[in-house]
């Protein structure tokens, strides 16, 4: 069992930055991916950025590309979310996910661990 604590949530303006960060500790070494997830009020809970652990592969949802990075720090068992240019829309609550299984990687139930969330406010 993986155990994901997520931080770096909070309000900011639009077009502002903020960046997440999420720790794996436990069975980490096993994790093939850990991604990002958000879900706003009323909604499911989408695919934002995922990342392959050892090859540092990248994916993005759409309406995030160009302006969020995922990226990783293998010796501190954390990714990061860079987020730029944000906007009212993205305003969620964001889920650090881990899978050790390959596969769809936007795939939600191919996670099997999760973070706490962390709530990111975009005002206008």
């Amino acid at each position: 069992q993986v155990q994901l604590v997520e931080s770096g949530g909070g309000s900011v303006q639009a077009w502002g930055s903020l960046r997440l960060s999420c720790t794996a500790s436990g069975r980490a070494f096993s994790s093939v991916a850990m991604a990002w997830f958000r879900q706003a009020p009323g909604e499911e809970r989408e695919f934002v950025a995922a990342i392959i652990w050892s090859s540092r592969l990248t994916y993005y949802a759409d309406s995030v590309k160009g302006r969020f990075t995922i990226s990783r720090d293998n010796a501190k068992n954390t990714i990061y979310l860079q987020m730029n240019d944000l906007k009212p829309e993205d305003t969620a609550i964001f889920y650090c996910g881990a899978r050790n299984t390959y596969g769809d990687i936007f795939s939600r139930s191919l996670y099997n661990s999760w973070g706490q969330g962390t709530q990111v406010t975009v005002s206008s």
